[in-house]
């Protein structure tokens, strides 16, 4: 029986026109309809969104794109989760133990085997290896916002300043502490001069503090009589004031000391009634005056003015006049003037950096003048966005006029510098991004470098002298001329090694790249760490804290505070490396939001101590960290550790022996290539 479907099956025509077998013609706009035109709706997906009246039209454009931005972050997490899990993580290392502090640690500093923590209303002295606290100063109003710390050997010199830019010095001696003077303190407080940054020469023979007051910068050079400080507390006279009743500083245990330790070592003492002789002023530095138009009438006035070269090249003193500089404002102005709308014409807060100078090739200065060896003699010095590098002599009282003995003029501004630890190499970084080296004990430039483009100096750090030697970072015993390693951290967060080595080109690497993707992975911070041969501790904005060696690079492991403990400010962490000791210390913040307990209260503050050498991967490199010089000589790659005799005569070996291979090879020698040899004669 057939289906009603199947029995219409036959009843179906093919159309007219393709039973005749026509061709249909293509469509043509003359065969649009023009009342059909209000009407038509576009088939094609693409083009429906048009057809779409306003504001739908507006509001689907939107979700589409909202979308496409939505999914496009989710691909991009599911990428960095992928990348995280598939990248080696460092080994994490927890700080070996924890010192708990009552009060914010604002600074800290280490000297020989003490460490100073500046806090609330004074310092406190600790033990470096068991971390007890030995002495507490708080006798102030305020609180401590830095802390300097030099070692004179037996002797230590304490220098905080507080949040009012007050310094004071005081002095360790044995198992007593001893106050010498308070640097710039006024009865009036309006008057006040705060200082805004300090040095102290390595040995503590000088000092230097930058004060500022009523609009003014000036520089404050001090001698410091540390001969004298020695002998009167080995001999004290003691001064007393029966009306004036001296209060002792106050000792607490509880809040300051962990669980585990809070007995107290007490082996440091306050001596206030023994006095000490005061630092002694030698000069007074004042920013250089801008300079302006000539007052002089002939050429021969501006050389009277230069008396033994002295302040030659300040461009102070000039023969141009005010209308040439005039005319030379105006010219620039009307060149580079759609480069210069809109800059802000404010003159910068004078700011200045300083360093004490040992003796040097670089440094003319009178025999008669100089002292005795390892004792600075000049200072050295540059001010905010000016060109020269200005030297100073140190053997002058305040009687005597302020002129600088030799200035090194610079052709862009000066945006950072650094001297070594050693005191022999000195880096110039200009705003423009060039590097000058100097080793200054040779009397010579090392090398000029610039860094990569649009990267613009923010600090520059020294490495010890360190070579690779067995597969691993070892320091050569002896001192290593002409060889500077340093790290530059820069502007955009980027990290860059840069390396000299006598009269050879310096190089420069990247070790770090500037996190473009990923901000919160951005370099804030460097400080290498001298027991550890060519690393570096780099310090990122997310709170991480790594172990980079610039050898690689690599990063070797990671430190982090126990949780929940973290990094409260990691754009600016408080932290300090020993120079001599592997310890680093670290200042942790728990949560404001952890519940609000008693022990909660107490512990709100602490100092980490991690000690490289209590990790594994870290024992060997950090008691093994030097190498004798006659396990480097015949290692070929670093003919650096050899000495001088020793690298002339491998040099003239290796000459001899390059010019006998080549003699051997020539075309037309005995044996050569091309020659010719004689068919033996015959009997």
């Amino acid at each position: 029986m057939a289906t009603p479907l199947a029995s219409r099956a036959p009843k179906l025509r093919l159309p007219l026109l393709t039973q005749k077998g026509l061709e249909v013609p293509p469509p043509t706009e003359k065969d649009w309809s023009k009342d059909d035109e209000r009407e038509y709706v576009f088939k094609d997906p693409d083009q429906q969104r048009h057809s779409l009246p306003q504001p739908y039209r507006m509001i689907n454009k939107l979700v589409d794109l909202l979308f496409d931005r939505s999914w496009e972050i989710i691909e991009e997490r599911n990428r960095l989760r992928e990348a995280k899990l598939s990248r080696i993580q460092p080994t994490i290392y927890p700080p070996v133990f924890q010192s708990k502090l009552g009060n914010v640690p604002n600074c800290m500093a280490i000297s020989q085997d003490y460490v100073f923590i500046g806090g609330a209303k004074g310092f406190s002295i600790y033990n470096l290896f068991n971390a007890k606290r030995m002495c507490v100063w708080d006798k102030l109003k305020v609180g401590v916002t830095s802390i300097w710390a030099e070692d004179l050997g037996n002797d230590i010199l304490i220098a905080p300043v507080d949040e009012m830019g007050v310094v004071r010095l005081f002095y360790i001696y044995k198992d007593s502490l001893f106050f010498i003077k308070t640097i710039n303190e006024v009865e009036d407080t309006n008057k006040q001069t705060p200082c805004v940054k300090m040095e102290i020469s390595q040995g503590g023979d000088f000092a230097a503090f930058l004060l500022q007051g009523a609009g003014d910068t000036w520089l404050d050079v001090y001698r410091l009589p540390k001969e004298s400080w020695l002998k009167e507390v080995e001999h004290p006279q003691v001064t007393t004031n029966p009306k004036k009743k001296v209060r002792q500083p106050q000792l607490n245990t509880l809040d300051s000391m962990s669980l585990d330790n809070l007995e107290m070592d007490i082996s440091i003492g306050l001596k206030a009634d023994v006095r000490l002789s005061a630092p002694l002023p030698i000069v007074k530095i004042k920013p250089p005056r801008p300079i302006t138009g000539t007052t002089f009438k002939s050429p021969l006035e501006v050389f009277a003015k230069v008396e033994g070269c002295f302040g030659l090249g300040s461009g102070q003193n000039h023969f141009i006049k005010e209308s040439q500089w005039e005319q030379q404002a105006a010219a620039f102005q009307a060149m580079y003037r759609k480069f210069l709308d809109g800059g802000s014409e404010d003159e910068l807060v004078s700011m200045a950096t300083f360093y004490f100078l040992l003796p040097s090739c670089l440094i003319m200065m009178p025999a008669e003048l100089k002292g005795p060896s390892g004792v600075p003699c000049v200072l050295g010095m540059h001010w905010t966005g000016r060109h020269n590098f200005f030297f100073y002599s140190l053997n002058r009282t305040l009687r005597d006029k302020v002129e600088p003995e030799s200035v090194w003029p610079c052709a862009a501004p000066i945006a950072q510098s650094q001297l070594s630890s050693c005191g022999s190499y000195l880096v110039l970084a200009c705003e423009d991004g060039v590097l000058t080296l100097w080793d200054l004990a040779k009397g010579f430039p090392l090398g000029v470098v610039a860094l990569p483009e649009g990267c613009f100096c923010q600090s520059i750090h020294f490495l010890k002298y360190f070579v690779v030697h067995g597969g691993r970072n070892v320091y050569p015993e002896g001192s290593a001329t002409s060889q500077v390693t340093c790290v530059v951290l820069c502007t955009d967060a980027s990290l860059h090694l840069v390396a000299a080595s006598g009269t050879q080109e310096p190089t420069t690497c990247t070790l770090v790249e500037r996190p473009a993707r990923h901000p919160e992975e951005a370099v804030c911070a460097v400080a290498p760490v001298p027991p550890l041969p060519g690393m570096v501790l780099v310090f990122s904005e997310n709170g991480s804290v790594h172990l980079l060696d610039v050898a690689g690079p690599q990063t070797v492991c990671a430190f982090a505070p126990p949780r929940p403990f973290h990094l409260a400010a990691p754009w600016k962490p408080v932290f300090v490396v020993s120079a001599h000791h592997p310890y680093f210390l670290l200042r942790g913040d728990r949560p404001n939001r952890m519940e609000a307990t008693d022990e909660a209260k107490d512990i709100s503050k602490s100092v980490f101590y991690f000690h490289f050498a209590a990790y594994p991967l870290l024992e060997d490199i950090a008691r093994n960290s030097s190498v004798p010089q006659a396990d480097l000589l015949d290692t070929v790659a670093f003919p650096q550790a050899l000495p001088l005799e020793e690298k002339c005569e491998r040099f003239l070996q290796k000459r001899e022996r390059t010019s006998r291979s080549d003699a051997a090879t020539a075309p037309g020698s005995p044996g050569g290539l091309g020659s010719r040899q004689a068919p033996p004669r015959r009997p």
